[in-house]
């Protein structure tokens, strides 16, 4: 496992979360690990509290490029995946991208979008590609999509259906940060401008031979394996849960623990990896039954996550 790359993309966790982006130090990690796993982040949590600024912050130390959709009920698919316009001088269409074509995407308060919009996503991120009258553009590689999501009971929302939930590897909150911090950062004002000053502490290549050497050098053994698939039996057979966590849902838990592994230093996946990831990985895939829906998701899969047996390994 090459140390080095383990610990320059440790450096840009402990750079952004002490410097830039105090007190998020969880939601930064999960992002990283997002990334690493090939997956995608979905943020939920109150305006103002700084997803953005995290999008933007770790695009800028990462070094990839960025790209903002801002969403809004007028939005059109075009707006996300771009489209063909007229070349006169050429004589022909000429495909412009839109801003799903950088490496890191910010999707910002996604659930504002028609569901028709939200489609739009799906494609590109599950299939790394976007397709236009035919033909099939392939998107730049990472890629990463960290969208953001409004509570739903705000006006103008739309529920983000299970098929677009089920695209994001995570989710995770912000919430506000403690007393103490929160005060500095009202005196010190906002931290936009200190973002942009952000140098690249990584190249694409770096990150590209991080993510392989999760996929390749970090062993799961048949045991974790199994310890995966108990905890999705579990969520299945939960009597407060209607449809529990699906295969998509066990591969994406193994990836993310990976990461979580080789962040650790290890090159093998280990129990408290798996639990490290499980809550913000499984539990916005669960539906819960009617008369449980007023219960919050990850206090549901936390309960049932006590109650599987751990392997020792």
């Amino acid at each position: 496992m090459p140390l080095q790359k383990r610990d320059a993309i440790l450096n840009v966790i402990d750079v952004l979360s002490k410097r830039h982006l105090q007190g998020k130090v969880r939601a930064i990690r999960l992002a990283v690990i997002s990334l690493l796993a090939g997956g995608h982040l979905l943020l939920e949590d109150l305006p103002g509290l700084g997803k953005t600024s995290l999008a933007l912050a770790l695009s800028r130390v990462l070094g990839l490029s960025f790209g903002r959709i801002q969403c809004t009920s007028d939005l059109l698919p075009s707006d996300v995946t771009g489209l063909s316009i007229y070349d006169r001088n050429e004589n022909c269409f000429r495909f412009v991208e839109g801003p799903v074509f950088n490496n890191l995407v910010l999707v910002d308060e996604i659930n504002r979008a028609t569901p028709k919009t939200q489609s739009a996503l799906l494609e590109a991120m599950e299939e790394r590609r976007v397709t236009m009258e035919g033909v099939t553009y392939r998107l730049p590689d990472p890629f990463l999509v960290i969208a953001t999501q409004n509570p739903v009971d705000q006006a103008g929302t739309y529920p983000l259906p299970d098929s677009q939930l089920d695209r994001f590897l995570a989710t995770t909150g912000l919430g506000y940060p403690p007393a103490e911090l929160e005060r500095k950062i009202i005196q010190s004002g906002s931290v936009r401008e200190e973002l942009e000053k952000i140098e690249p502490c990584l190249t694409i290549a770096d990150i590209e031979q991080a993510r392989q050497s999760v996929r390749e050098e970090v062993y799961l053994s048949e045991k974790i394996a199994g310890y995966i698939h108990a905890l999705a039996l579990r969520s299945r057979q939960h009597p407060m849960v209607t449809a529990g966590l699906s295969t998509r849902g066990c591969l994406s838990l193994a990836g993310a623990a990976r990461a979580a592994a080789y962040l650790a230093g290890r090159d093998y996946v280990a129990p408290e990896d798996v639990q490290q990831v499980a809550v913000q990985v499984c539990s916005h895939r669960m539906m819960l039954r009617p008369e449980n829906e007023t219960l919050r998701k990850e206090e549901v899969f936390q309960s049932l996550l006590s109650e599987v047996p751990v392997p020792l390994v």
